[in-house]
């Protein structure tokens, strides 16, 4: 009896224990990922998947979602690593060759995913996830024709498919085609009435079209059937903006900021907003504050913009954005890339011209072979009272050393000499479609319109940036009598970047030429852009006044910085007999006005001097005529990549 009531006890206590948990099950797990990936809930679904290969490692499919999961949050690389597994685990599975393919494109390793891609159809002709990576890899080479081919031969297939209608609607539509594209995405719509997404690809192909009201009513039909939509709040806000209604879309980046604090588009959005508004102080508390959340480009460049055209120069906040230019300018001149670091300097001294840093860019461009520059910018520093001993004593040294410089010689200042012969309009067309940063056009073109402030040729004429229409940009770059206009376009992605720029003659508003960067990886805006100056810069030719004239000897206001060099050989055309090619780059002339001939025999830093020789019997030739480089070579066509915007987009659809 006693030994019962002993154990009674014991047995109510264990009762009270908790249970012991059970076997962790991967199957569980596996099935965990899959309705988080349904609902795109990648961070939930990556963890549970990962869980589930910890506790099996063989288990392939999880293996395979977890892939998709990686290349879904733009994680490429560690997605490549998972799919390789998955494949290795499951050779014959042709949806894990599949996803390695889509993973190779979008890395940019386009002859590996062909590799792959020649694979599967060899075994599976008529693969339908194969079809689509193919047309995703002609896209991604530049052939928007042959994808459009390709979906409308699977089309024919899957008639009812809703990713392949809406596929080649976005591919038409990237093409200009809006009526095909139109089409598709409403068969799209008519097959699939309930989907959010096709609805929220109805609306960014009426935006992109510049049809702002329907496109609102498309994506928030697509809130309608899913309110947690973040890709529709953030196209929502856009649209918004784009029509001119700054609070609403400053409102709708605040719901999704309050949702998601490290978006920094919603960020960027909002800013821009509120600069539309005047509200400037709050804009650059918002800039500053994205920036600490995530060092965006187009946060830093609108930022930096704000403050060169809103503060004083002695603002505080100038000199902090500059502090990290020059950083960036000293960790470049230790690597040796000079380039890099001039424009480091440039662009810091740009938001504090009266930084100390300004003697590092000096010496730059004395060891680039620049003293007289150089000794400029050292005096500009004693004008400043920053000038120490070294400073003056490097000033006395090298005042002594020019001493018998060309310019000097010829008694002329360069800096008072200085002319850019070329007038450049840069304009943001505002009914162009921007996907991650709001207004991105805008954005570009000001930071191009900065950049041309460094160009001796051509100097960037002060206009409005935004531009309602190209007719608009064409009547303000004539009436304000520009030689040419440029209209900037961008397309992005989340890794890289697409910038378009179509230069017009502003005479006529014919075309002169079209000029693309494509650039991934960071800094890519700051490289596109500079890649776009330097490529326009190259395009046009060379415009040089004649400055001084005796004798058979003269003097042009052009030296080595822009290029010229002693043996070269110019025409010297009568002062205002030159016009504007009517379309293209360059200038026509007739035969009769070409006076002589400009040999250059010595070439200074900013001037030049040279032998004249004179065409006829009589000297025409005169002070102020202009001197023009023989017509060059045809520019190369440029190679276009494929728009990292749709591509992005395609991506979104898996």
């Amino acid at each position: 009896m006693k030994r019962f009531l002993i154990v009674w006890p014991l047995l109510f206590i264990l009762t009270l224990l908790p249970a012991a948990p059970a076997p962790a099950n991967p199957a569980s797990y596996y099935e965990q990922g899959q309705e988080a990936m349904l609902d795109e809930d990648w961070y939930t679904a990556t963890e549970a998947l990962l869980e589930c290969v910890r506790l099996n490692a063989a288990h392939a499919q999880a293996t395979g979602a977890l892939a998709e999961c990686y290349y879904a949050l733009g994680e490429f690389d560690q997605s490549l690593i998972w799919i390789r597994k998955a494949r290795f685990l499951s050779r014959n599975d042709m949806s894990f060759a599949n996803l390695e393919a889509f993973i190779l494109i979008a890395l940019g390793q386009l002859d590996a995913a062909d590799t792959v891609l020649s694979g599967v159809l060899s075994r599976e002709p008529y693969n339908k996830e194969a079809l689509f990576a193919s047309a995703e890899l002609d896209i991604a080479r530049g052939r928007s024709g042959d994808a459009i081919t390709r979906y409308r031969e699977a089309v024919k297939r899957f008639p009812d498919d809703r990713r392949l209608l809406i596929s080649l609607a976005l591919v038409l539509g990237s093409t200009g085609d809006a009526n095909g594209a139109q089409q598709y995405i409403k068969r799209a719509m008519d097959q699939h009435p309930a989907d959010y997404r096709v609805y929220y690809y109805a609306a960014y192909l009426e935006s992109n079209a510049g049809n702002l009201k329907s496109a609102l009513e498309y994506v928030e039909e697509a809130l309608f059937y899913r309110p947690q939509y973040i890709p529709g709040s953030s196209l929502l806000a856009s649209l918004h903006y784009r029509m001119g209604d700054y609070e609403e879309a400053g409102r709708i980046a605040d719901t999704i900021i309050a949702k998601n604090r490290s978006d920094i588009n919603a960020w960027y959005l909002k800013s821009m907003a509120f600069i539309q508004l005047g509200r400037s102080a709050e804009a650059l508390q918002l800039l500053t504050t994205a920036l600490d959340i995530q060092q965006d480009e187009f946060v830093r460049v609108s930022l930096e913009e704000l403050l060169l055209s809103n503060t004083p120069i002695e603002d505080s906040r100038r000199a902090v954005s500059a502090a990290w230019h020059f950083d960036r300018a000293r960790e470049y001149r230790k690597k040796t890339l000079i380039d890099q670091a001039l424009f480091e300097y440039r662009r810091g001294l740009r938001l504090n011209p009266y930084a100390k840093d300004r003697t590092e860019y000096a010496d730059l461009l004395r060891i680039q072979g620049y003293p007289a520059r150089y000794l400029e910018e050292l005096r500009f520093l004693q004008d400043l009272g920053m000038g120490d001993r070294p400073i003056n004593d490097a000033i006395e040294t090298y005042n002594a050393l020019l001493e018998n410089a060309l310019h000097r010689r010829w008694k002329v200042n360069p800096v008072e000499l200085a002319k850019r012969h070329w007038t450049v309009a840069v304009f943001s067309v505002i009914s162009q479609s921007s996907f991650y940063h709001a207004d991105a056009g805008a954005t570009v073109s000001s930071y191009i319109k900065e950049l041309l402030i460094h160009n001796r040729n051509m100097a960037a004429a002060n206009l409005e940036l935004h531009q309602p229409s190209f007719s608009a940009g064409f009547r303000a770059a004539r009436e304000a009598n520009c030689d040419y206009f440029i209209t900037i376009t961008v397309t992005e992605s989340e890794r890289d970047i697409a910038i378009k720029a179509d230069l017009f003659v502003a005479r006529t508003g014919s075309s002169a030429g079209t000029f693309y960067a494509y650039r991934t990886g960071n800094d890519r805006f700051r490289n596109a852009a500079r890649a776009i100056v330097d490529s326009i810069a190259a395009a046009i030719p060379l415009r040089i006044e004649l400055i001084r004239y005796s004798q058979g000897q003269g003097l042009i206001d052009k030296g080595k910085v822009d290029g010229v060099k002693v043996g070269d050989v110019f025409d010297i055309v009568k002062r205002g007999k030159t016009l504007v090619r009517n379309e293209g780059i360059g200038l026509v002339y007739a035969p009769a006005d070409i006076v002589g001939k400009f040999t250059i025999t010595e070439a200074d830093e900013e001037v030049s001097a040279g032998s004249v020789s004179r065409i006829g019997f009589f000297d025409l030739i005169t002070s102020g005529d202009e001197v023009l480089p023989q017509p060059p070579e045809p520019a190369p066509e440029p190679q276009l990549i494929g728009d990292p915007e749709l591509r992005s987009l395609l991506r979104t659809l898996r």
